[in-house]
């Protein structure tokens, strides 16, 4: 990992996490270690309304957790609406340490390293069935209240797994908007290393 980035994980990880959200992200869990204890392909697509925000930020933190505790997933994240990874929250990443590249323009893609020599993380809006990502066997994660009441049903998911977080957008232009993406950020980022340590403290 990026040195900036490595010291920022470290604080993340020690950030407490409540018994309930424990509770959810054990249901994950369940999901990841059955996956690999059968020799299925561990996918995980994480699905919000615009695909801009915290599904964006989960598939990079459930894909960089995966990478540091050597577990062999392949992390998406996807909308029921296409529009574009909100700036902010690709700032928010560069201020945690990753490196980004950015190509286009109305719909940007974003190209995020967490180290040199890893595969790139891909990062741009998309409707949560494209091309580029699974189609079948694969865990829907649910990171928004209005994307899980009003998409019912995910085509091609083995399971749906609703892991809800507070949009930072409310923040947005106002003198709260860098801490509270940040905020956002580092809670998912500490949730989702919490998922992988445990997964990884399995004979698998």
């Amino acid at each position: 990992m990026y040195p900036a980035l490595e010291a920022k994980i470290q604080t993340i990880r020690e950030r407490p996490i409540s018994a309930e959200r424990k509770e959810q992200i054990a249901v994950l869990v369940a999901y990841m270690k059955d996956c690999l204890q059968q020799g299925k392909p561990l996918r995980l697509n994480f699905i919000c309304t615009h695909n801009s925000r915290r599904s964006q930020f989960s598939q990079i933190w459930a894909q960089t957790a995966a990478d540091f505790f050597g577990i062999p997933l392949q992390a998406y994240s996807g909308g029921v609406e296409e529009t574009a990874c909100n700036e902010r929250a690709v700032a928010s990443m560069q201020r945690f340490g990753f490196q980004v590249i950015k190509r286009g323009h109305a719909n940007p893609v974003y190209v995020i390293f967490h180290t040199e020599d890893a595969q790139p993380m891909i990062a741009f809006s998309k409707i949560y069935d494209n091309p580029i990502n699974p189609h079948q066997q694969f865990a829907a994660v649910m990171t928004c209240a209005h994307a899980d009441e009003n998409c019912p049903y995910i085509s091609g998911a083995s399971v749906r797994i609703p892991l809800r977080y507070e949009d930072p957008k409310m923040y947005d232009d106002s003198l709260e908007e860098a801490f509270q993406y940040d905020e956002r950020s580092a809670q998912i980022a500490s949730e989702l290393f919490y998922a992988f340590e445990i997964l990884s403290s399995y004979d698998l």
